[in-house]
């Protein structure tokens, strides 16, 4: 089985390249759907997060305010590492067991769609990268558009990861997800055929 793992800035258009994959037959291990997972009601994260962190970053139901959470980690380093010294081991764990599953399923291909792939160090897992990468500006305002997002707060999230520039600089293979999104699907369709006969 090859593992590919997919990454590139928040906004950058991943999520697109992630679908296509799919449908194309890939299993998908996404990162943000693993962390979901953890924070849910009653996820393994729940009780550390809310003793760091305090009641505070939740709603009176008990469920994560996960805005709230975003609020503190994202102008915050320091509330940022705590956090990831939370979420990481977890999501570790669970991705080593989704990637076992994938192989006892017989797959051909397996996807690691994760936004922090280079940051955690999660390409150590992987056959080939593959980065969606688009320019700075856009990102910019894809971000604000997309989650209503002041400049400033749009800021701090891409402060919060590796610049979309250096992610492409390491991986093996670019998209360029600033045109159509049938483009971006082209492209994909091309390189996904190449990837899958090199790895038979």
């Amino acid at each position: 089985m090859k593992i590919i793992g997919l990454t590139g800035g928040i906004a950058c258009g991943k999520s697109t390249i992630s679908l296509t994959l799919r449908e194309l037959g890939a299993v998908i291990i996404d990162g943000d759907v693993l962390s979901r997972e953890l924070t849910q009601t009653d996820g393994a994260a729940l009780p550390a997060i809310r003793a760091h962190f305090g009641n505070e970053v939740f709603h009176t139901d008990g469920t994560l305010n996960r805005r709230a959470l975003g609020s503190v980690i994202f102008s915050d380093a320091v509330a940022r590492a705590a956090l990831d010294g939370i979420m990481q081991p977890l999501l570790r764990e669970l991705i080593l067991r989704r990637i076992d599953e994938a192989r006892q399923s017989g797959a051909d291909v397996c996807i690691l769609d994760m936004p922090l792939l280079y940051e955690k160090e999660l390409d150590m897992l992987c056959d080939r990268v593959w980065c969606a990468w688009i320019p700075r500006e856009t990102q910019l305002q894809r971000l604000m558009a997309r989650d209503g997002f002041t400049l400033q707060e749009a800021e701090n999230r891409l402060a919060s990861q590796l610049p979309a520039d250096e992610k492409a600089a390491k991986a093996d293979v670019v998209i360029d997800t600033s045109g159509s999104i049938q483009y971006t699907k082209d492209c994909i369709l091309r390189i996904y055929a190449q990837e899958v006969g090199a790895s038979r």
